[in-house]
């Protein structure tokens, strides 16, 4: 069983009709009890990275989130879902993410000439291999809509990349945790392939 985690947050309805489209067996819930049993779980989102942060807190999902990617389960961040697994956001500045990749959030440049929030489908580049990305070939189009991004600081778990403004570290992958800034519900074939790839992580 796959587990999408409710925490109020938007998008989460695509992310379910996703897995459903791959057959999967999803629940989305809040429920402690059923987030330890899943064999996947997932923490998709779009808003504001304190509002996030608060939300988790009030339903106790950041100890429950900590203690899951802790296990070995697999674990999947999907966009906001991927900023809070990492330290702060400037965002919400004094607001402490769930610290379980290190790393910062930060802000596209708007000195670029390039319109923010960046909006549209941009092409993954691989500085290291990624499961996700098995059998998916570099320079696909995936979705992307977000106006802060990821700087990780560990270089080695970065798994694609993609350029808008800056460099923007777009997946990432430690252990059992993987995290994407995009939206590979919204990215067609690309994207199904990339959570399929994600459910045959074993934990």
């Amino acid at each position: 069983m796959t587990v999408v985690i409710d925490y109020d947050a938007g998008n989460i309805k695509s992310v379910e009709k996703a897995m459903l489209a791959l057959g999967e067996n999803v629940t989305v819930t809040r429920e402690r009890k059923d987030i330890l049993a899943a064999d996947h779980v997932i923490l998709p989102g779009v808003g504001a990275f304190g509002d996030a942060m608060e939300k988790l807190h009030k339903y106790g999902l950041d100890d429950t989130i900590r203690e899951v990617a802790g296990r070995g389960t697999p674990f999947l961040g999907i966009c906001l879902g991927l900023q809070l697994l990492f330290e702060s956001s400037e965002e919400s500045a004094g607001v402490e993410g769930l610290g379980i990749l290190p790393g910062r959030i930060v802000r596209l440049p708007d000195d670029r000439g390039l319109k923010i929030p960046h909006i549209g489908w941009n092409s993954l580049s691989y500085p290291h291999t990624g499961r996700l990305f098995q059998g998916i070939p570099e320079q696909s189009y995936v979705y992307f809509v977000h106006s802060y991004y990821l700087e990780a600081s560990e270089p080695e778990i970065v798994t694609a990349t993609t350029e808008y403004a800056a460099l923007i570290h777009a997946s990432v992958e430690r252990n059992n945790v993987f995290a994407c800034q995009f939206h590979p519900e919204k990215s067609s074939g690309t994207g199904l392939r990339i959570l399929k790839n994600f459910l045959v992580v074993k934990g």
